[in-house]
């Protein structure tokens, strides 16, 4: 039997937890050029944090003890610890270095300096909370 396709209405939400709300919001906003969604809270930062970065998947960052609410009291991978590896795509080489320089001039830490992999041009970065996200100039295997 085949798989009931998702709405195209409902985007797809990745969820991350995050140590700090305007921290993380600077890392994404400047870092990667993702455009936040919804209106600024107190703290000026949009309630829930999120970031359209297409028609149809978001990115949410929740705060850990949230995010541990959330998943029922599971625990939250500390700091280090990934078990997915998140990627976006760049163009060119070029975009690839500019962009893992962005991200580290707002906050990201170098895992793998960019450069020529067997799939392609690529490099990895942390973000603040030591979340892994790949730059890539060619789409990964399928």
């Amino acid at each position: 039997m085949p798989a009931t396709p998702v709405s195209p209405v409902s985007p797809v939400v990745v969820s991350l937890p995050i140590a700090d709300r305007p921290t993380s919001h600077r890392f994404y906003r400047d870092g990667f050029g993702f455009e936040p969604v919804g209106e600024p809270a107190d703290d000026g930062v949009p309630e829930p944090l999120q970031f359209a970065l297409n028609d149809g998947l978001r990115l949410m960052l929740v705060p850990s003890g949230g995010f541990g609410w959330v998943i029922g009291g599971r625990g939250v991978a500390q700091a280090g610890h990934s078990e997915c590896l998140l990627s976006v795509g760049a163009q060119n080489e070029a975009e690839v270095d500019a962009m893992v320089e962005r991200a580290c001039q707002a906050g990201a830490t170098v895992v793998t300096r960019p450069g020529q992999q067997p799939w392609g041009y690529a490099g990895v970065i942390a973000d603040p909370d030591g979340h892994l996200w790949m730059v890539t100039s060619e789409a990964l295997p399928g």
